[in-house]
């Protein structure tokens, strides 16, 4: 069962005079990649063959995710009526594909690849919370509360589901966090820009991943702040296995606010030089 439903948001609360331009494109670009975990669990199925509970808790994971795209992609279509989600999400289809030839995990290990998709739920539920504090927009401020939770829960099932496969697959915790921290590298891979390409540039425009994920990011990393990176950085070390004091917690967190920063700066140039 899904813990909530759509028709349950309050759609009549839209207030377009509420709308940040600036998030359209990336409401836009996050349904799509929600929805597409369709693909997803087809590959997680595939890795997790012979365990048929797993298998259960993998399509309402996907249930719920789908539902996200879903209800994003009504918003956005509401914020920018000449925007069509279903004909952007079979193209997106189309565009961005993963490999589900497949029935091992690319990440070497069960537990590997469940501390991978850890680190998705990690950037996912803080994305989503950043955004519960930024906009003021109230249908999409319902939204984003809403998903962030089922975010912060799917987190805890892939935690709990790694923790069921160490014993067996005996990382250490340095492997874990080599791991951890690739997944995490992955969020400017492919994926991200593909999906802001199909969904925010114009049919036939010829695809950049360095322009897409640039226009990404110029507007999604300053949703950021300190707390969201703080709480990032302790579900990061809860995963590895690590549990650093509070003090360097809070260093850490200051330390990735300024990557966070210098790179928003990065990508504003690098826009600024494609005009």
């Amino acid at each position: 069962m899904k813990h909530w439903d759509m028709e349950q948001i309050k759609w009549d609360r839209f207030d377009p005079s509420l709308i940040d331009p600036k998030i359209v494109p990336l409401i836009k670009a996050a349904s799509v990649v929600e929805r597409n975990s369709v693909d997803y669990t087809v590959y997680l199925n595939n890795v997790f063959e012979h365990d048929a509970e797993l298998r259960q808790l993998f399509q309402q994971w996907e249930v719920e995710e789908v539902q996200h795209g879903e209800v994003l992609g009504r918003w956005a279509m509401m914020a920018d009526p000449s925007w069509n989600y279903q004909k952007s999400f079979d193209r997106f289809k189309e565009f961005y594909k993963i490999d589900l030839d497949t029935n091992s995990s690319i990440r070497g290990s069960h537990a590997g690849e469940f501390i991978a998709r850890a680190m998705v739920e990690v950037g996912t539920s803080s994305y989503y919370s950043a955004l519960v504090d930024y906009v003021k927009e109230p249908v999409l401020k319902e939204i984003c509360r809403k998903i962030a939770g089922d975010e912060f829960r799917h987190y805890k099932l892939f935690y709990d589901c790694m923790k069921q496969y160490l014993p067996q697959d005996n990382l250490s915790k340095w492997a874990r966090a080599k791991i951890a921290i690739g997944r995490i590298v992955e969020s400017q891979d492919d994926e991200l820009a593909s999906a802001f390409h199909i969904t925010n540039e114009p049919e036939g425009m010829p695809y950049n991943h360095k322009r897409c994920i640039a226009l990404y990011m110029v507007n999604a990393m300053p949703l950021y702040q300190r707390h969201h990176v703080a709480r990032v950085v302790n579900m990061v070390f809860k995963t590895i296995g690590w549990m650093p004091s509070m003090k360097l917690q809070e260093i850490l967190a200051k330390v990735m606010m300024y990557i966070i920063k210098f790179q928003h700066k990065s990508y504003a140039k690098q826009i600024a030089g494609l005009v």
